[in-house]
């Protein structure tokens, strides 16, 4: 699992008018939270952010205030404008070495489906599970080698990195395989409906 060391600074000024003056320097406000504390507020460099978030889970060490603090936390939520899709605000979860927490790794998929049109779909596009903070998988590949309308693939039935655990029921559907809907009307529905203009 990647870990990204990122500079921030408290912050003491809130509302809208203090978020857009601290995104037109180019930096993202932040809050950092967790292990009963109170909640920090940040300010945090919008390039070296946004280029850490490209890996889901990322576990970021955080240098605050010139290194007067030192902390560990993983993104919990990324706001971005809906539009130009640049940074709005981030939530952070405090975390420490050993520690288990709850994420959802993005599944992957490799293989092709059996030949006839087959639709795969994602139930699931997140798998949730268990995991020490600083081996967050960043992701797990299932197989779709050959499936055919009908098919799934279950929690259960994927490859977890070790020390990584299911937090859904086993049998919870992550992906399954449906039959492609024809877009053309059976022959006699196409018979009565040229009779029908005839007449």
């Amino acid at each position: 699992m990647s870990e990204v060391k990122i500079s921030a600074a408290t912050r003491t000024e809130f509302g809208k008018g203090a978020a857009r003056r601290i995104r037109r320097e180019d930096k993202v406000p932040g809050v950092l939270y967790g292990h009963g504390s109170d909640p920090l507020h940040l300010t945090l460099p919008g390039h070296d952010l946004l280029m850490a978030l490209r890996t889901p889970n990322v576990l970021i060490a955080l240098d605050i205030d010139g290194g007067k603090t030192n902390e560990l936390a993983i993104p919990k939520s990324v706001q971005r404008d809906p539009l130009k899709g640049f940074l709005e605000h981030v939530d952070l979860q405090l975390v420490t070495r050993g520690e288990q927490v709850t994420v959802e790794v993005p599944v992957h998929t490799e293989g092709e489906l059996a030949p006839g049109g087959f639709l795969l779909e994602h139930v699931l596009n997140a798998l949730p599970v268990e995991a020490e903070a600083t081996h967050i998988p960043e992701s797990v590949t299932v197989s779709i080698e050959g499936l055919a309308a009908g098919d799934s693939v279950l929690a259960k039935d994927i490859k977890l990195p070790k020390g990584t655990t299911l937090t859904v029921e086993d049998d919870t559907v992550v992906l399954q395989v449906l039959s492609a809907q024809a877009e053309e009307a059976p022959e006699g529905e196409e018979a009565a409906e040229d009779e029908a203009a005839e007449a």
